[in-house]
């Protein structure tokens, strides 16, 4: 299993510079609990495993996994994507879904949505990125809002297309290709 390899890439990628979590940048949390919301889900993309299963084997090969992190607290919510073993110089789309990853595609749901019924980039959380030559990619979406604690995402999709921004198919990204189940972390 390959997961230290993605844990090094992960610490690597945070000694290169991204924002620091969101916990240090702005202090104590003070979300709608009192207390930051935190979220994660990884693993290898396995054809059966729901915390980490891949939907397209060949989009996500055999081996490929990744990590997502949400951290929600102050107003904010930051949400973290990092892949390795996808498909080289791919660009896929990736979007936070509102029930966990389950053996169907369809059985993670819509996508989640601070507003009900408002499709964008500033009420979901898009995570598109593009893999290198080796299939690792990483992606990093802030949103001015914090997670309702009564309705948290279930896990995070990722697509076979890029987020389409406009048109009548804005926020549409083609099929899912791999989903990681979220869950509560302290």
């Amino acid at each position: 299993m390959r997961v230290p390899a993605l844990l090094l890439i992960m610490l690597t990628a945070a000694c290169a510079g991204p924002p620091a979590p969101l916990q240090q940048v702005m202090g104590p949390s003070e979300g709608p609990t009192g207390g930051a919301i935190r979220l994660a889900g990884e693993g290898e993309f396995t054809a059966s495993d729901t915390s980490a299963i891949a939907y397209d084997r060949k989009l996500a090969p055999k081996g490929a996994q990744g990590s997502a992190h949400v951290e929600s607290a102050d107003g904010k919510t930051r949400t973290t994507l990092v892949v390795e073993g996808l498909l080289p110089n791919r660009h896929y789309g990736a979007h936070l879904h509102d029930k966990p990853c389950g053996k169907k595609p369809e059985e993670a749901g819509p996508h989640y949505q601070h507003t009900a019924g408002e499709v964008s980039a500033a009420s979901e959380v898009w995570l598109d990125f593009t893999t290198d030559g080796e299939g690792a990619g990483r992606s990093t979406a802030r949103n001015d809002w914090v997670l309702d604690p009564a309705k948290l995402p279930g896990s995070l999709v990722i697509h076979a297309k890029a987020t389409k921004t406009s048109g009548p198919e804005v926020g549409t990204a083609g099929d899912r290709v791999a989903c990681l189940t979220l869950k509560k972390v302290s």
